[in-house]
């Protein structure tokens, strides 16, 4: 394949993700319980699957995002009772953070709002040419995670 052919398709490429994501963004927005945003879905549903606490410098590093946007994730979740955070009992200069029940049940909530969407997509799709895609996006994250 040519340079420009490779290049071509780089660009074509990134455009659709970049495209895709947006929408996906819009979509689930208009889905999730009132005044959930992607980021403390994304946050909640994290600390409901690992079932561990976590530092908020350690969010920001699973997120990708800077540890000021944690933050203010962190700020609106503890304030809407999602989650607990406290001190570090080993390091006092450290904050935990853990999903509270009510924090639980609002993630819960978001799931069952956004499944069905997300369902009809996969269903539309067809189960075998996502199976096929998700392995080059898996590449594609890890590549991208590793140039960092």
């Amino acid at each position: 394949m040519s340079e420009q052919s490779t290049s071509s398709l780089a660009v074509a490429l990134f455009s659709e993700i970049l495209t895709n994501e947006q929408l996906i963004r819009n979509r689930l927005s208009r889905v999730l319980p009132k005044g959930m945003e992607i980021s403390h879905f994304s946050v909640l549903n994290h600390l409901a699957r690992s079932g561990e606490e976590r530092s908020p410098a350690q969010l920001a590093k699973i997120f990708h995002v800077t540890r000021g946007a944690m933050t203010n994730t962190l700020s609106k979740l503890e304030w809407a009772g999602y989650v607990h955070i406290r001190p570090d009992w080993d390091d006092a200069r450290r904050k935990m953070v853990a999903i509270s029940p009510a924090g639980r049940r609002a993630r819960d909530a978001a799931v069952a709002a956004v499944t069905p969407l997300i369902s009809e997509m996969v269903e539309e799709l067809g189960d075998d040419k996502v199976r096929a895609t998700l392995p080059v996006m898996r590449k594609l994250r890890a590549k991208l995670e590793d140039d960092r």
